[in-house]
């Protein structure tokens, strides 16, 4: 068993190790407007403030290094660093305390944003910085010890919120990626077994032509000719089995005949409770490929059991599936209120694993509220399926 401070020593490790979060969001509207309001506070303050000891450096130097603000997500050490080490060098050549303004608050800002997006490397660094600006605020007389305590709990909280929405996303992301891989897993098992109906009825046709070979050659040849068809269609399915992943064990459940789109005629009627559901199939769906018709199927069942489940006053689900020569599309549509317990964008599970199904198979599927009233979830897929 490990001991206590092997546990401690390897805590600390994984924090110095951190990496950065992936995928920083990149400067918007947002953050100009952020800095605009400061800015108008900075002015404001240093128009109607009468108790500012060091008027001109206060307002400079938070002014100066108001745009760090801009660069928090990107770059939050250096962000967070030039204020810090400025505002200590400052204290100790002249005395003065250049954060003396209330607009000067916006470094708790910078200290989230390096709790939430900087490396743990990065991390540690800034404790140090502000370690020493507390200190040099002790010396220059404008902290008094007995407020030491109060600054780094306020520095702390800062920290402690930037590091708890970081871990909170990463929560979420290892979510997501769940449900992205349990549908690749469903995915690669209808795979499965698409090519294993062909290839097993590629071994009958084998057998067949072997035992009339003899008697009738005609009847062989025909039996080649399957077999070449069938051998077609199933490398065609395996082509889309690439980087697709699979669990060893099958419940009950699992070992359910692959669904196609004449399934989908299943889905209709009145349940014990919800809405009715209307399915009308359009277009000639021969040769559409297993796979295809299966994500169509999941697509469609996914959003008639969010429609169930979320559609609050729905009296009807319209599953409306067309199939032309390129492609197979499926609209799904209710009546219910359009957002009352909806997810509004792409990070409800159930639609991030219908997207990912229809992008492993080269189409695209969305979803959002209808312009009056319902819900709308639309698929396009190839109909040859992903090349």
């Amino acid at each position: 068993m490990a001991s206590y401070d092997d546990c401690v020593q390897g805590l600390l490790r994984s924090l110095w190790d951190e990496p950065r979060p992936p995928q920083a969001p990149p400067r918007v509207w947002r953050d100009w407007a952020l800095v605009g309001l400061l800015a108008l506070a900075i002015v404001l303050e240093a128009v109607f403030r009468t108790d500012l000891q060091y008027r001109p450096i206060s307002v400079t130097f938070t002014a100066l290094m108001l745009p760090a603000l801009l660069w928090r997500r990107t770059r939050p050490l250096p962000a967070l660093a030039v204020p810090v080490v400025a505002s200590a060098l400052v204290q100790l050549v002249t005395g003065a305390d250049p954060a003396e303004l209330g607009s000067a608050a916006y470094i708790l800002v910078l200290l989230y944003a390096l709790a939430r997006w900087g490396s743990g490397r990065e991390v540690a660094a800034g404790l140090v910085l502000i370690v020493v600006a507390v200190l040099a605020g002790v010396v220059a007389g404008h902290i008094v010890s007995g407020d030491v305590a109060g600054a780094f709990a306020v520095v702390f909280a800062g920290m402690a919120l930037g590091g708890t929405f970081r871990y909170r996303a990463r929560a979420r992301m290892r979510e997501l990626d769940q449900v992205k891989l349990l549908e690749r897993e469903q995915l690669a098992r209808d795979l499965h077994d698409t090519v294993a109906h062909h290839v097993s009825a590629m071994a009958i046709r084998a057998q067949a032509g072997i035992a009339t070979a003899t008697a009738d050659p005609g009847a062989a040849v025909d039996a080649l000719r399957v077999i070449e068809a069938e051998a077609s269609r199933t490398l065609a399915e395996m082509r889309t089995m690439v980087r697709v992943l699979r669990r060893d064990e099958l419940s009950a459940p699992e070992l359910a005949p692959n669904p196609h789109l004449t399934d989908l005629r299943q889905l209709a009627g009145r349940g014990r409770v919800g809405p009715a559901v209307d399915v009308r199939i359009d277009g000639d769906l021969d040769g559409v490929p297993a796979s295809v018709g299966a994500a169509i199927y999941r697509i469609a069942q996914e959003s008639v059991t969010n429609a169930r489940r979320h559609a609050r006053h729905a009296t009807r689900i319209e599953v409306r599936v067309a199939a032309d020569d390129t492609s197979v599309r499926l609209r799904v549509t209710d009546d219910g209120d359009s957002t009352a317990g909806r997810p509004m964008t792409s990070a409800g599970y159930g639609l991030v694993g219908m997207i990912e199904r229809a992008g492993l198979l080269g189409g695209t599927c969305e979803a959002g509220p209808n312009p009056g009233r319902g819900w709308t979830v639309t698929a396009v897929l190839p109909r040859t399926g992903a090349s």
